[in-house]
C-alpha cells in the first residue's frame, strides 16, 4: 500500500515491502559489529552440534569392528565435550542475540516516537488515537518478538538445516537425496502460506486498530454516552469491531491449521525414506550400519530446527506486517512544505481564508483580519460559527484551503514546527497530565526553569491548590498518583503555556473547566503575565470579550462585526444582542 493511498481515507499508512526492507537494513547496519559476533557464535555452535551424530556412527562401526574400549571411550568423551561446547556457545549466542534485538527494538521505538510527534495534528485527529495505540501497544511488541527471537531462531535453525544436509551428503550422496524427499512438499506449502500470510496479518492489525479506536473513544466519552442514552449503540459498535477482529484472527489461524500439519508430514518423509532405502541397501552391503544410524540421527536432529524455522516464519510474517505498520507512520507527508523564511515580526494577517474539513463544504468563507502584535482579540459568535476552526488556522494546525494565514509575512502552517510552537500556541479545554511529578509536568514546557519560575507560573493561573499538596512540586500526579480534577488539570496546562512564553496565544475555551470566579481570576492573571503578547480568545463568557482590545463576531463562517466592546454595544448589532442576553437584560 502506498503512502498516498493509505492517507486518502484518513487512516495512517502502511509501508511498502521496499520501505520495510530499507528500514530493516538500516537497523541491522546500525549495530553491524554486534550482529557479526552473533552470527559467528551461531555458526560455531552449529558446527559443534554436527559432531555428535558422526561420532555416534563411528562408535557403532567401531563396536561392530571390535575396536578397543579405550577408543569407544574417547569417542564418547568427545561427544560429551562437543555437546557441552554447543550448549555454551548457543547460550552465549542467544544472550548476545537478545541484547542485539533489544538495542534494535529500542532504536525502532525511538524512531516511532519521533515519527509520531512529527505527525500533523490534523492527521492524528482524522486517523484517531486508537490506531496509534494499536501500533504502539500491539505492533511494536510483535516486532520485538520477531527481532529478539524469530530472526535469530530462523537464522540458526536454517543454518543447522543446511549443515546437517551437507553432513548427510558427506556420509553418502544417496542418503542425502533421501533426506530431500520432503523438500517439494515443504516448498509448496510454504509458498502457499507466505502468499496469504502478510495480507492476512495486515488486515488483522487494521481490525485491531479499529477495535482499539472504538473502545478508546467509548471509554473516554463514557459520561457523554450515558448522558445521551446511546449505550446500546456504542456497545453494538464495539461488538461489530470485536467481531471483525475475531474474524480476521480466525482467518489467519485457518492458514496456520493448514500450514503446520503439512510441515509435520514433510519432516517424517525423509526419515522413513532413509530407513527404508538404507535398510534395503544395507542388506546388500552398500552402506555401513554406522552411516545409516548417523544419517537417521541427523534427520531427526533436523526436525527441531525445521520446526523452529517454520514456526518462527509465522511470527516473522506477523512481525513484518507490524513493522510495515510502524514504519508507515514515518511515511506520513507533512501537511505543508516547511519554509526556510523567518517571520519579520509578530503581526498576524489573515487574507481571504477559506477552509473545509475533508474536502466538504467550506466552514470559513473569505475571512480577512489583521491582528496587531500585543493585541487582545476576542472571537465570539454562536456555536458552529467557525471560531475554533479559525483558531486552529491561526495556530498553524490546519492550512487554509485557499487564502493565507501569515505571521510576520510567513505562512504560519509552513513554519518549522519547533519555531511555530515558540511563536503561536493553541490552548483548548482538552489537556493531558503526564505520569510523574507536578514539576516534571511543567518542565515539559521549559526544561531549564527553576522552582521559583514554576511556582510563579502556577500562581499566575490561580493554582492555589498546590500549597495544599504535602510534597508540593514533587507530588506524583496521573495514573498511580494524585488524580487532579478537570479544573486543576486545566490550570496545570495553562501554567505550561505561561512557561512556554509564546508571543501569540490562542485560547479556545481554555478556562471552560473552571468555575466562573476562578476562570475570571485565571484570565486576569494570564492577561497580566502575558502582557505585551498577542492573545486571541475564543470567548463563550462575554466578560472575556469585554476586556479585549477588539471583538470579532463570527456567524456562518464570516466576520460580521469587528470593533471594541463599547463600539459594538453602541452599534446595536449581533454582539449587542449577545451582550444583553448574557446579562439577562
Amino acid at each position: 500500500m502506498t503512502t498516498d493511498a493509505a492517507t486518502a481515507d484518513g487512516k495512517l499508512p502502511v509501508a511498502s515491502r521496499a520501505q520495510v526492507r530499507q528500514v530493516t537494513g538500516r537497523l541491522l547496519r546500525a549495530d553491524g559489529k554486534a550482529l557479526s559476533v552473533v552470527i559467528a557464535l551461531y555458526v560455531v555452535a552449529t558446527l559443534a552440534g554436527l559432531a555428535g551424530p558422526w561420532l555416534l556412527g563411528r562408535i557403532v562401526d567401531g563396536v561392530r569392528a571390535g575396536a578397543p574400549v579405550s577408543t569407544i571411550d574417547r569417542y564418547a568423551l568427545a561427544i560429551c565435550g562437543f555437546v557441552l561446547l554447543q550448549l555454551l556457545l548457543a547460550r552465549t549466542a542467544r544472550y548476545a542475540g537478545h541484547r542485539f534485538g533489544e538495542r534494535t527494538l529500542a532504536r525502532l521505538r525511538e524512531d516511532f516516537i519521533q515519527s509520531t510527534l512529527r505527525l500533523p495534528i490534523s492527521t492524528v485527529e482524522r486517523a484517531g488515537t486508537g490506531d496509534l495505540m494499536a501500533r504502539s501497544a500491539v505492533d511494536i511488541p510483535n516486532i520485538g518478538t520477531a527481532a529478539r527471537d524469530a530472526a535469530p531462531e530462523i537464522f540458526i535453525s536454517g543454518l543447522q538445516v543446511v549443515l546437517i544436509l551437507g553432513a548427510i551428503f558427506v556420509l553418502d550422496p544417496l542418503l542425502g537425496l533421501c533426506g530431500l524427499v520432503g523438500v517439494p512438499v515443504l516448498a509448496m506449502i510454504t509458498r502457499w502460506y507466505l502468499r496469504r500470510a502478510r495480507p492476512a496479518y495486515l488486515a488483522e492489525g487494521a481490525a485491531i486498530s479499529e477495535m482499539a479506536q472504538v473502545l478508546a473513544s467509548t471509554a473516554e466519552g463514557a459520561r457523554t454516552v450515558e448522558t445521551l442514552g446511546v449505550v446500546k449503540q456504542r456497545v453494538a459498535a464495539a461488538d461489530a469491531t470485536v467481531g471483525a477482529a475475531f474474524a480476521r484472527r480466525k482467518f489467519s489461524l485457518g492458514l496456520r491449521t493448514v500450514f503446520f500439519p503439512t510441515v509435520d508430514l514433510s519432516h517424517t518423509m525423509p526419515v522413513v525414506f532413509v530407513l527404508l532405502v538404507g535398510g534395503a541397501l544395507y542388506t546388500k552391503g552398500w552402506f555401513g550400519l554406522g552411516a545409516i544410524v548417523a544419517a537417521t540421527l541427523y534427520l531427526w536432529q533436523m526436525v527441531d530446527p525445521l520446526d523452529k524455522v517454520l514456526q518462527w516464519v509465522e511470527q516473522l510474517q506477523r512481525g513484518g506486517a507490524s513493522l510495515a505498520r510502524v514504519v508507515g507512520v514515518a511515511e506520513v507527508p507533512p501537511a505543508t512544505r516547511v519554509s526556510s523564511e523567518m517571520p519579520a515580526d509578530d503581526s498576524i494577517l489573515i487574507e481571504d481564508v477559506r477552509f473545509a474539513y475533508r474536502n466538504e463544504r467550506d466552514v470559513l468563507h473569505g475571512i480577512d483580519l489583521a491582528i496587531r502584535p500585543g493585541e487582545r482579540l476576542a472571537l465570539v459568535g454562536p456555536s458552529g460559527a467557525g471560531k475554533s476552526t479559525l483558531g486552529r488556522l491561526i495556530a498553524g494546525i490546519d492550512p487554509p484551503r485557499s487564502g493565507r494565514v501569515t505571521v510576520g509575512g510567513v505562512d504560519v502552517s509552513e513554519l518549522d514546527p519547533a519555531e511555530r510552537h515558540k511563536r503561536v500556541a493553541l490552548v483548548t479545554q482538552e489537556h493531558h497530565i503526564f505520569v510523574g511529578t507536578v514539576r516534571e509536568n511543567l518542565l515539559f514546557a521549559a526544561p531549564q526553569a527553576t522552582d521559583e519560575q514554576l511556582l510563579a507560573a502556577l500562581d499566575a493561573v490561580d493554582a492555589g491548590w498546590l500549597a495544599g499538596l504535602p510534597e508540593g512540586l514533587d507530588t506524583e500526579v496521573g495514573d498511580g498518583g494524585l488524580q487532579l480534577d478537570p479544573a486543576q488539570a486545566q490550570q496545570l496546562a495553562l501554567a505550561r503555556i505561561v512557561l512556554a512564553d509564546p508571543h501569540t496565544l490562542v485560547l479556545d475555551e481554555a478556562t471552560a473547566m473552571l468555575d466562573p470566579t476562578t476562570a475570571r481570576h485565571a484570565e486576569r492573571a494570564l492577561a497580566s503575565v502575558l502582557g505585551g503578547r498577542t492573545v486571541i480568545a475564543i470567548a463563550h463568557r462575554l466578560n472575556t470579550a469585554h476586556d479585549a482590545d477588539r471583538v470579532a463576531v463570527l456567524d456562518g463562517g464570516r466576520i460580521t462585526e469587528i470593533g471594541s466592546h463599547n463600539e459594538l454595544v453602541a452599534a446595536s448589532g449581533a454582539y449587542a444582542d449577545l451582550w444583553r442576553s448574557w446579562h439577562g437584560t
